[in-house]
């Protein structure tokens, strides 16, 4: 194989998109321009439970511009019951029908009950108001408390990936062995994902065709459920979504909107814009879960675990078995022989939850962390010093080595940046005027769950010198488009500058939605596989071409820069061979292959969080003055994208710490706060000083790079650094999130 010189991959390059942005230039699904336009407004449920009586929309139908109103009575019978929505592995039985407008039944509050379609949006969302629904109301379910009687431990969970109990050992034996035992239980408000960029479906048919503009992190999952949902060929469904404001989980799963803007666009015969308000993000694409965890740890008095057992409680919704998978962490990344997690559900009026920043690791180690805290507290052990004595080398579950590791020097080197050494272990030692100050720290992981199916990308090289690189993923904030630019370049052996990526386009190769932080990995993989397909390919037609200075070289000698291929003294650029063969251009598709689920191989990402609060003694305030996270994400595509997609996920730590709160009121089953004047999330007043650090660990395993992803295990773990260090601070023990100032006082 010929070699290339890297030069791009791991540097802080500046944003491709970056201009697009800040001038306005980049256009997002909503903001497509299509010709004769029509908009659709949805009408949401008031009740929680019960059936749709009577809808009357008349008066609504009477009013200027409307061009319809789609119900349960009139809206087309879907063609299938597809397995990405609402979530990827329902539990209903054959021929029931979770998408809304299909009956009468009304499962959750604000679940979709009409549809009016207008030629303006201001006119779609008058006449929605002038819909009349009545019901008949039946009592929900939508709180622990009420669901505490009607419990069951499901199969499986988390769409059918995950196991409902987990053992190893005896936990029974564990816990009479052990010398100390700490037990708690932690409570979970909901939490809504509320990206800048509320969710949108733009649908324009021509013929028998459809072409969707959709705010999704997988076109692809778009382009299936929806082929699924109508009954239409994939072949006759394009998805486009170049640009997607946000999305933290709650654009991974394909839901409802999608295809009703479809179908309420078939049914008036011109192209319908569906967007989401912002109330509607609250009850139309998942949230986190309400939830409560058990845990208890036995160990010994040296610190050494002999037993864990982590039990969560969540609702879900009537026709599926979701739970985020928090206690999966807590069987893995530390030695101890017995273990036992289980989940528990019930059955509410909620729509089924879905993926959210973290989904599992952020509240799971929530509730891991400040246990081993407290047993560390207890026994008069430095916190770190308590991981390292409970430290493993494989995956405790499975008993496989990690792919690579890293966390002891992410705790070594986390800590010497934060200054931990200098720490007084008492609680309440330490205070500047009103203020109490407090430092915590916490285990940081996630694991690597590369991709089922392979994934595709395809490489162009122009003979001008320049190079297209292209995948369907679309970008959703985390910057793929300049990391793959930079992984084409290198693969290619050219400049950032003579390389361009396209995504966001089921015409292009498929790539799988990017969720649980895999999206770095598995795309890198793709183009890497393609720009070297392509860089070979040119390699191979310059040692044969007799007009080439490197005819009759060994491609294995071939060195390929800035795209001169080089062999000892002779040299060819990529223009020339093209230029020299009146070839426009050469292309060539890259695949990747997963490895296979019984790899041997244990696959995590580690790291380690710290954070210093400042609690006022009267009031009860807390104030995070700063956070540092030291990580080992395998290799790191781009340092300035990691590090920001490191300290948003930080940063969002702190809101679930200390703000981000719904709940739904026992008696409507409605949720209390449906906007950001009201759902609290972090802002820049509440940002502290945060300091990440990049430890580059070699992996092998993962993927042709060893890129295990940053997008997620920046939040796991901060929230258990921040409560930690309230209890530094204070002497106080919360287990709850939010921790506010009621918790303090």
């Amino acid at each position: 194989m010929t070699t290339t010189t890297p030069s791009a991959v791991g540097q802080p390059l500046d944003r491709v998109d970056g201009r697009a942005k800040v001038t306005g230039h980049a256009r997002y699904s909503a903001e497509i321009p299509v010709p004769d336009m029509a908009y659709a407004y949805v009408v949401g449920s008031r009740i929680a439970a019960g059936r749709v009586a009577d809808i009357d929309a008349s008066a609504a139908q009477a009013e200027e511009g409307v061009l319809t109103v789609l119900t349960h009575r009139n809206l087309p019978r879907i063609a299938e019951q597809p397995p990405l929505i609402p979530s990827l592995a329902g539990t209903a039985a054959p021929g029931q029908t979770f998408f809304p407008m299909q009956d009468d039944t009304v499962h959750y509050a604000g679940q979709q009950v009409a549809i009016v379609v207008a030629d303006t949006w201001e006119r779609a969302q008058h006449a929605a108001r002038l819909v009349r629904v009545s019901y008949e109301e039946t009592a929900p379910v939508t709180t622990l408390d009420q669901g505490r009687d009607g419990t069951y431990v499901p199969q499986r969970i988390f769409g059918g990936w995950i196991p409902g109990r987990l053992e190893r050992g005896d936990v029974e034996s564990g816990l009479v062995e052990a010398d100390v035992l700490v037990e708690g239980t932690f409570t979970y408000a909901a939490n809504h994902h509320n990206p800048i960029e509320p969710a949108c479906t733009t649908a324009q048919w021509e013929g028998d065709e459809l072409l969707l503009y959709d705010t999704t992190q997988g076109v692809n999952a778009t382009q299936m459920t929806v082929s699924r949902l109508l009954g239409l060929p994939m072949s006759k469904i394009r998805v486009m979504g170049h640009y997607v404001g946000g999305s933290f989980g709650c654009k991974a799963m394909i839901h409802a909107h999608s295809a009703l803007a479809a179908m309420a666009a078939r049914e008036v015969g011109r192209p319908v814009k569906l967007v989401l308000t912002r109330e509607q993000m609250f009850t139309s694409v998942g949230h986190r879960e309400e939830q409560e965890q058990h845990l208890t740890l036995g160990a010994k008095r040296d610190g050494r675990l002999t037993a864990i057992r982590h039990h969560k409680l969540s609702p879900t919704s009537h026709f599926d078995d979701w739970a985020e998978p928090s206690i999966g962490v807590s069987s893995e990344i530390y030695a101890c022989p017995d273990y036992e997690g289980v989940y528990r559900l019930f059955r509410a009026n909620t729509m089924t939850p879905t993926f959210m920043r973290a989904p599992g690791e952020a509240s799971g180690m929530f509730a891991l962390e400040c246990s081993l805290d407290e047993l560390a507290h207890e026994l008069g052990i430095d916190p770190i010093e308590l991981r390292l004595r409970n430290h493993t080398d494989v995956d405790a579950m499975s008993g496989r080595p990690w792919s690579s590791s890293g966390l002891r020097e992410c705790y070594e080197r986390g800590a010497r940046r934060f200054g931990w050494s200098g720490r007084d272990p008492r609680p309440g030692t330490r205070r500047e005027g009103d203020w109490l100050i407090g430092t915590g720290m916490a285990t940081a992981c996630y694991p690597v769950a590369p991709p089922a199916n392979p994934q595709r990308a395809r490489a162009r090289l122009y003979a001008d010198g320049t190079a297209v690189v292209q995948a369907a993923t679309p970008d959703f904030g985390t910057g793929v488009a300049t990391v793959m630019t930079q992984v084409a370049a290198d693969g290619l052996g050219m400049g950032v500058d003579r390389c361009r990526f396209e995504n966001g386009d089921t015409d292009l190769p498929n790539i799988a939605a990017a969720v649980g932080s895999a999206g770095a990995g598995m795309i890198s993989a793709a183009v890497h596989a393609a720009a070297t397909a392509l860089r070979e390919q040119l390699v191979k037609r310059a040692v044969g071409d007799p007009r080439s200075p490197l005819h009759g070289a060994d491609p294995v000698d071939v060195v390929v820069r800035d795209g001169v291929m080089t062999a000892g003294t002779a040299s060819d650029a990529y223009a020339d061979l093209l230029q020299r063969n009146f070839q426009p251009d050469a292309e060539a598709s890259g695949q990747w292959s997963p490895p296979a689920g019984d790899v041997p191989y244990g696959m995590m990402t580690f790291g380690a969080q710290f954070a210093e609060v400042a609690v006022d003694a009267e009031l009860g305030l807390v104030r995070v003055r700063r956070m540092t996270g030291a990580f080992a994400p395998g290799r790191v595509l781009n340092a300035k994208t990691a590090r920001s997609q490191l300290m948003g996920g930080m940063l969002w730590g702190l809101g679930q710490a200390l703000l981000e709160a719904n709940h739904t009121d026992p008696g409507t089953g409605r949720w209390a706060n449906s906007s950001l004047g009201e759902y609290l999330v972090a802002v820049n007043a509440d940002a502290p000083d945060v300091d990440v650090e990049l430890i580059e660990i070699e992996d092998a395993i993962v993927n042709p790079l060893g890129v295990k992803g940053v997008g997620e295990i920046g939040q796991v773990g901060a929230a258990a650094a921040i409560a930690n260090a309230v209890h530094h601070a204070t002497g106080r023990r919360v287990r709850k999130l939010p921790i506010t100032i009621e918790d303090l006082l």
